[in-house]
């Protein structure tokens, strides 16, 4: 079940909700956009890009259209994926990208950090979960040591992903998805 956890920069939590209209209120409230979504395919963790995108063009389509993107890519990793720990460790580290961050979960979950101002959201991302996070938000997220997760990430920068890191430690203060 989704969940957003509201604390201070010092980790102290102030608000807790799994009601998705609640989160959606609080996550609005800061422009990140949350919907949850009924998948329409099925598809699992460790199912190629190929195949998740077929599945879910579509969807795809649809929000390309509306929102211009130029690249869109599948992230796909279950327990068995050799290089799961690298990464994990990738984005756990603070960082923002110039383009918003938008992720469509078709399937497990995935524990995203937003720090704004003096405040950190955890979103516990599930399947069926679409999140859109304004370009130059800090963030980091947390896939797990036993990853299962299949997302679908769309992006203006035709060249995908680009992170750049704060070099601020905070993500260590945070409980990480397997706590």
């Amino acid at each position: 079940m989704s969940e957003l956890v509201i604390y201070s920069e010092t980790a102290q939590q102030q608000w807790q909700s799994r009601d998705p209209q609640q989160i959606a209120q609080q996550l609005q409230q800061i422009g990140v956009r949350f919907e949850q979504w009924q998948p329409s395919a099925p598809v699992k963790a460790g199912d190629s890009q190929d195949a998740i995108l077929a599945a879910y063009r579509a969807d795809v389509d649809r929000i390309v259209a509306e929102n211009g993107f130029k690249t869109v890519d599948v992230i796909s990793i279950d327990r068995d994926n050799p290089n799961k720990t690298a990464l994990r460790e990738k984005f756990l580290s603070e960082h923002i990208h110039t383009e918003d961050e938008v992720r469509f979960f078709v399937d497990g979950c995935g524990l995203f950090y937003l720090h704004v101002g003096d405040k950190v959201y955890g979103v516990l991302c599930e399947k069926g979960d679409y999140l859109s996070v304004p370009a130059n938000t800090t963030h980091w997220f947390d896939l797990g040591p036993e990853p299962q997760l299949a997302a679908i990430r769309f992006f203006n920068n035709p060249e995908g992903w680009v992170a750049q890191y704060s070099g601020n430690p905070i993500a260590n203060l945070f409980p990480k998805l397997d706590a």
